[in-house]
């Protein structure tokens, strides 16, 4: 770490350097997941019953996504429409030491507040994800999921589905998540990246395989990597997410 703090040499601390009291912050953006919550809340039940700050920011959902996560007991924010935006305002919000980004259709391990208490005990990267893993009644979603944890793992590159998680200083630093409206992970980790490797969790978050079911697993995978070379070609984004819908 000793080359970021040269970088920023105001810091003469590990990157938990905080008065805040809550060690974990999720934020999770939403837009009309009402059918996907009440398999996702009591997960999140349980996570801010281990001391975790659970904020949900929705972009102008039209169903009951706000009444179902309020009736739960949860913070509801509301925030410009777009992913992107969204994860902005949360983190804006948030007390925790950590942010952690999760996708309304992804659940995180058991044991995931306590492997991210040892990342924050660690101090040593500024910033990690976990492995995924999607499931689906296809087995090729088996090969998608192992070759996604091997891509991101060679190119410390991730993806939202992989719950990207950060201190919230180095989330600030970098200027949070560009407002675009697709790549938004990818453009964050790579400027992350300039800061520090990531972690790379073992440990499996579960993503839903609807959306590579739906559209055809093959087509779905030269989609995927059709617009993330282009991105890297410097195509833009507004013109990507297009293609993408």
């Amino acid at each position: 770490m000793r080359d970021v703090f040269r970088k920023y040499p105001g810091r003469t601390m590990g990157w938990a350097e905080s008065s805040s009291d809550v060690s974990l912050s999720i934020i999770v953006p939403m837009l009309n997941e009402a059918r996907t919550l009440p398999a996702m809340l009591p997960d999140l039940k349980r996570l801010q019953e281990e001391d975790c700050e659970v904020l949900f920011v929705d972009g102008g959902s039209e169903d009951a996504s706000v009444d179902i996560a309020m009736r739960e007991g949860f913070t509801v924010l509301q925030g410009s429409r777009g992913r992107a935006r969204q994860m902005n305002a949360g983190a804006r919000a948030a007390r925790g030491r950590l942010l952690l980004f999760l996708h309304a259709d992804t659940r995180l391990p058991a044991d995931a507040p306590a492997r991210l208490r040892r990342f924050l005990s660690e101090d040593l990267h500024a910033w990690g994800f976990f492995s995924v893993e999607i499931q689906g009644e296809s087995r090729m979603l088996r090969l998608v999921s192992a070759l996604m944890n091997l891509r991101s793992k060679l190119s410390c590159i991730a993806t939202g589905d992989q719950a990207l998680f950060m201190y919230r200083v180095v989330f600030n630093w970098v200027g949070g998540f560009p407002d675009q409206p697709l790549m938004e992970d990818v453009e964050l980790s790579r400027r992350l990246k300039r800061i520090s490797r990531p972690t790379c969790l073992p440990e499996k978050v579960t993503t839903s395989g609807r959306r590579w079911e739906t559209s055809g697993i093959c087509r779905t995978i030269v989609l995927m990597w059709f617009l993330r070379l282009a991105y890297w070609f410097g195509v833009s984004p507004k013109l990507l997410a297009r293609a993408y819908r």
